[in-house]
């Protein structure tokens, strides 16, 4: 089990050159608090840029740097696992990265994505998206687990169930039968040579005893032709390699390119599709409220009117935009397929040189032994015995790449059933059919809790059926916000719970960002309290809420961030840091 112990920066974001520290073990539950920009969320940036190198929420590296400080940006993070302690330093300006075990530095000699890989699988055993579906619920930039791709909800159960090392598995058995049938093509080709090398063999030993002229001139129109076909496949593969130098380069950068313009896309795609339910949030508070919830100021008509028309321009035109996006990425995907089958070609007429080469080499390997059975019958010097133990030697040699290439032929198959069992539809599956009944059971469990009373069923390809009590079947999709954030909730417990009974992943830290304020109505409040109070007390949770009067009492600890000369600045009721 993870746990976090302690949490502390500087110069990173809006705080200023002193530290802000949080004790992660010291309370049950703390409640966060604090006004819009004071600094609540930093906390979530500050782990998740400590432990993976990038902030929770969508921000740029450098906006990190406090702007007005603009250096010496540090956060360290302390945490243990099992008996051992790590603590890891990142910072900006300068550029830091340093993972401590037991005060010892971990040698830093690999490549900075090694040594997060080194952080991430040999350490944390979680990476990013795993962090956030067990640790984080939050309302900025997270994922919900029923937002996640098939692939990516697999990746996270996998990592639950501490499965991954199949794929791993699977991944240095391809490697291993990658290598075995290289070497069992390499053998194909000596035993090929050296079939060759025994048809030469008793060729000459025919030529020892027949020794004519004729065969001497029919061994030199080997030789002609031989030569011949050697010069066609250079220039061959002279005009291949000219095509090669000149197409690859290009054909590689303009496919890049389009890579690159292509996710530019997705990504202005995914701005506009967010922008989309913001317009939509504000137009609905107009269309269903006569009057500020908050301070219950009647809406003049006209003002309504106004932001609803505005709200529509505006959803029309980020559609107009999402459309444009979605014609423009039509294109960039035909521009792929083009260029990727101009590699194609390229790969096929570099294997087309590799064959030449191949053959070459075969033809001056026969022309050089037809110089040697010349040279030999010319000067009548040919040994018969000595010809014969020669085959003989050679026959010996055929035996035993025939051997050698039948035991390779054997271990690839071993490993090719071995790679199928370990594919995502073997062993993988049958341990999370085992397990899928009870994650099932428990985000049912959570969501009776939750006052949300439908059957929650995920299948083995993590696809999700939800029926009502009127069984009518419906998808995750299908629900107003307040049900989905229950949905969500529900399995986040879910995986906390997985995460502790196969001791995988779990930790003691569970972090709800804003989730108090977004759809929860005032039951939902109080069920999801519930189950903060029935957590474990090895668990330490932190509430990020505007909701502080409401929440108040609910916890063992508050902070409030708030904001002084443009420095944001972290109250701690019990200690203040300056």
């Amino acid at each position: 089990m993870i746990v976090f112990k302690t949490l502390r920066w500087k110069n990173f974001m809006s705080t200023g050159d002193r530290w802000t520290e949080i004790d992660l073990t010291k309370h049950k539950s703390t409640l966060i608090v604090g006004h819009n920009g004071a600094g609540k969320s930093t906390m979530l940036d500050a782990m998740s840029f400590a432990l993976f190198g990038k902030p929770h929420r969508n921000i740029n590296k450098p906006q990190l740097v406090n702007s007005i400080n603009n250096k010496n940006c540090i956060v360290e993070i302390v945490f243990s696992v099992g008996k051992s302690e790590f603590k890891i330093v990142r910072g900006i300006k300068p550029q830091v990265f340093e993972i401590w075990k037991n005060g010892n530095m971990i040698n830093q000699d690999s490549h900075s994505k090694e040594y997060q890989k080194i952080l991430e699988q040999n350490i944390l055993k979680l990476n990013h998206k795993s962090f956030h579906q067990i640790v984080v619920l939050g309302s900025s930039s997270f994922i919900p687990f029923m937002q996640l791709s098939a692939q990516h909800r697999r990746d996270v159960i996998e990592d639950l169930l501490d499965i991954n090392v199949f794929s791993k598995m699977n991944m240095l058995i391809k490697e291993k039968n990658s290598v075995l049938k290289e070497k069992i093509k390499d053998i194909a080709y000596q035993l090929d040579l050296k079939k060759n090398q025994i048809d030469s063999q008793r060729k000459y030993i025919r030529d020892i005893t027949a020794m004519n002229e004729e065969e001497i001139n029919v061994k030199k129109g080997q030789i002609k032709t031989g030569e011949e076909e050697i010069n066609q496949l250079i220039h061959e593969n002279t005009e291949l390699s000219a095509y090669i130098e000149k197409e690859s380069g290009k054909t590689e950068q303009a496919l890049k390119k389009a890579h690159d313009r292509k996710q530019s896309l997705l990504q202005y795609k995914a701005t506009f599709s967010s922008n989309i339910k913001t317009v939509v949030s504000d137009a609905k508070f107009y269309e269903e409220n006569d009057a500020c919830p908050t301070c219950s100021q009647q809406i003049a008509e006209s003002t309504r009117t106004t932001k609803l028309a505005a709200a529509k321009s505006k959803a029309a035109e980020l559609q107009s935009a999402i459309r444009k996006a979605d014609e423009e990425a039509s294109i960039i995907v035909d521009e792929i397929n083009k260029y990727t089958e101009s590699l194609d070609i390229i790969r096929e007429k570099q294997a087309s040189i590799h064959g030449n080469n191949r053959t070459i080499q075969r033809l001056q390997s026969t022309i050089k032994s037809l110089n040697d059975d010349i040279a030999r019958l010319n000067s009548r010097s040919g040994d018969l015995a000595g010809a014969n133990a020669d085959l003989a030697q050679m026959n010996n040699d055929k035996d035993k790449f025939m051997e050698e290439r039948l035991k390779l032929n054997e271990e690839l198959s071993y490993n090719i059933v071995m790679a199928e069992m370990l594919k995502d539809t073997g062993i993988k599956t049958k341990v999370i059919k085992q397990y899928i009944p009870i994650i099932n059971n428990l985000v049912n469990k959570y969501l009776q809790i939750l006052d949300f009373f439908v059957h929650f069923n995920l299948d083995e390809e993590f696809k999700e059926t939800i029926k009502s009590r009127h069984r009518d079947a419906f998808s995750y999709d299908s629900f107003s916000e307040g049900e989905k954030q229950r949905i969500d909730l529900a399995l986040l417990f879910t995986w906390r719970m997985i995460a502790k009974m196969k001791n995988s992943v779990a930790t003691n830290l569970l972090v709800l960002d804003e989730t108090f304020d977004s759809s929860l109505d005032h039951d939902g409040v109080e069920n999801l309290m519930k189950i903060l109070y029935s957590l474990d007390d090895d668990t330490n949770v932190f509430v990020i809420s505007h909701k502080g009067e409401i929440l108040d009492n609910k916890f063992a600890n508050k902070l409030e961030f708030f904001k002084e000369k443009n420095f944001s600045k972290m109250k701690d009721y019990g200690l203040q840091v300056a």
